[in-house]
């Protein structure tokens, strides 16, 4: 697709209505067509279109987990859950399909088992850095400080200039009592771009004079 997709959006949109007419069993047409219809807001056809491209194909493991994701979006716990289900039924290898169940069961405020998701997301891609930040923030909800030191630290060695993973691994280290440290992270955070915490930045610069 064009790399200036936002203003080409009508013209591809055009382009893959009519792909998707003149090719009605073609997964990734009805696929892509969904995806553009996202990036357009056109959420109600984007459905549409993802569901009809598993209809096509019950193995098409990426409509399947892009539809979880817009059903996540609209607050759809249980269709996303069914949808990344059903991904792994096709293939229970899918790190992105483990990903997003974590994401879910830590919206349920289910940690352990957001914890098993994200960690079984990691044993089937270990590069997969949001899910190694995603699994910071729940470890250290549970007060895995360590943990979360470690799955923070990887998260930055996969995606160094990730703003994110700054600011998670600052929190890991902070309840690890490791301020110094801490600070570093979240100063790196704040230069990224991310909004770390006032409170946060406040609680820390109390500990460091302390």
């Amino acid at each position: 697709m064009s790399e200036n997709l936002k203003e080409d959006l009508p013209t591809v949109i055009k382009e893959l209505e009519k792909k998707c007419k003149e090719h009605p069993k073609s997964v990734m047409a009805f696929h892509h067509l969904g995806l553009v219809y996202m990036k357009a807001g056109r959420i109600d056809e984007a459905i549409q279109m993802l569901d009809r491209a598993i209809e096509i194909d019950d193995q098409s493991i990426e409509s399947m987990i892009n539809l979880g994701a817009i059903y996540f979006g609209q607050g759809n716990l249980d269709k996303a859950q069914e949808m990344n289900e059903k991904a792994l039924g096709v293939n229970n290898e899918s790190a992105q399909a483990y990903a997003n169940l974590g994401l879910i069961w830590q919206q349920r405020n289910d940690l352990e088992k957001a914890i098993a998701s994200y960690e079984k997301a990691i044993q089937n891609d270990p590069k997969l850095a949001s899910a190694w930040m995603n699994l910071t923030s729940v470890l250290t909800m549970k007060g895995y400080d360590d943990r979360a030191v470690a799955a923070a630290t990887k998260g930055l060695e996969l995606e160094p200039d990730s703003p994110l993973g700054h600011n998670n691994l600052a929190v890991a280290l902070y309840f690890s009592e490791r301020f110094s440290e801490a600070k570093v992270h979240a100063d790196k955070a704040q230069e990224l771009g991310y909004s770390v915490d006032p409170n946060f930045v406040s609680r820390l610069q109390e500990k460091l004079a302390q």
